[in-house]
């Protein structure tokens, strides 16, 4: 697969435009993951009013992650052919629509179709973004560009707490859930304002150029060991993030005794530490590709390192102090996104940037998959054994998500697909 190299994009204005595109796909995820967050800022409320059980909840967010899982498989495909750009302004309106209308639940049902709707519509979100990525970013510097779009997730879960359990103590919790909406409309705007292909701002080709004279199937790209060794990854990959994503609130309120306003006073928290993961990781496996390591020893690296460190501290989060408990929380968000920054490029790294979209769509998919059974579990496990169990899992399924690239995945490089006959 020949790629072209970063020098290729003439001038300071095409390095600049496309650090501005990384900035604006970073804002776009951060508004999806105010969308999805609502729910978890406002669980305390939402479960007493509407006499929620754990498991009940557990199934609610596991709605969302199982429709999540399934749309992305679809936009992966549709994004390639309709292309980034019109993809994502369809997508943003409807996500926002369906998070407004979570305003009108009324019970467990409402709310479980609800959140498969969101689920369906947010799927766009990371397939585009890193289709968007492929196209703009060569190797070197992708998995500072994927961090960059992955700090939206920290970003949201930040802002999520204050923001969002502000609105709900002001004027009730259905305005968690509309005034994300209504910010998704203004970005709406913007990116059909700033967003163009690289060749539409005379700026170059696709930094990435196919690897043949045809896009390869999805079904030639599942047929790789290195494919399958990447999709197994991401399915144990996402649980631990997805669980503090969904659970964070409700644990700290269930456990630790928190009211609505001290969550949202301090839930903020272990998300700043988790975008310091994701521009930490992208940073460094920019500076060892810089440093003259190859992308797969550069890859292999950070994805052990993040995994190593929720390993070790996340087990003790359990017995610990209410500040020792968010500590360590914080330290294995760190090292879940510094993992996720090298992880999330590989779609990116083995594929033509006009295939990304539909092997990001599966890729994407199969941790939602993950995240959708270990939400679930946790939801059983908390309610019946507590939640250290569920910590002593997360750090777990890191490291196994670790040994499926090393096992699998022999080298990350462009897949030399062996043409049609």
């Amino acid at each position: 697969m020949p790629e072209v190299n970063s020098s290729a994009v003439p001038g300071s204005s095409g390095i600049a435009w496309r650090w501005r595109i990384a900035l604006l796909l970073c804002a776009v995820t951060a508004i999806n993951y105010l969308d999805r967050q609502a729910l978890a800022v406002t669980a305390p409320l939402l479960v007493g009013e509407f006499s929620l059980s754990n498991t009940e909840f557990g199934l609610i967010g596991s709605s969302f992650l199982f429709a999540y899982a399934l749309g992305q498989i679809g936009a992966g495909v549709w994004i390639d052919r309709v292309g980034t750009r019109r993809a994502f302004a369809i997508a943003v309106v409807a996500w926002s629509v369906a998070g407004i209308l979570h305003a009108a639940a009324r019970g467990f049902w409402s709310l479980l179709s609800l959140r498969a709707l969101l689920g369906v519509a947010e799927a766009a979100n990371f397939p585009a973004a890193l289709k968007a990525v492929a196209e703009w970013f060569p190797s070197a510097e992708r998995s500072m560009a994927v961090g960059i779009v992955l700090a939206g997730t920290g970003v949201g879960a930040i802002l999520a707490p204050p923001l969002l359990g502000g609105l709900a103590v002001a004027f009730g919790w259905q305005a968690a859930f509309i005034v994300p909406g209504a910010v998704g409309i203004l970005w709406y705007w913007l990116w059909l304002r700033w967003y163009r292909h690289p060749r539409a701002h005379d700026i170059g080709p696709d930094v990435q150029g196919p690897a043949t004279d045809e896009e390869p199937s999805l079904g030639r790209l599942l047929a790789t060991r290195e494919v399958r060794g990447m999709l197994l990854s991401r399915f144990l990959n996402d649980g631990g993030f997805y669980f503090f994503l969904t659970w964070l609130p409700l644990y700290l309120a269930q456990s630790r005794g928190m009211a609505l306003a001290e969550i949202a006073a301090f839930a903020w928290l272990p998300f700043v530490m988790a975008d310091l993961g994701n521009l930490a990781g992208g940073w460094a496996g920019q500076r060892l590709i810089g440093a003259g390591l190859s992308v797969d020893a550069s890859r292999k690296l950070c994805i052990w390192a993040g995994a190593l460190l929720v390993a070790v501290v996340l087990p003790f989060a359990g017995e610990a102090g209410i500040w020792g408990a968010i500590g360590l929380i914080s330290a294995a968000l760190f090292g879940i996104q510094f993992k996720a920054s090298s992880l999330f490029a590989l779609p990116a790294d083995v594929v033509p940037s006009a295939a990304v979209g539909r092997l990001w769509g599966v890729f994407g998919a199969v941790g939602s998959l993950g995240g959708m059974a270990f939400v679930a579990a946790a939801g059983l496990a908390s309610e019946h054994l507590g939640y250290a169990p569920v910590f002593i899992a997360a750090g777990v399924t890191q490291l196994l998500s670790a040994v499926a690239i090393n096992w699998l995945v022999r080298r990350i490089a462009p897949l030399e697909l062996k043409a049609r006959s």
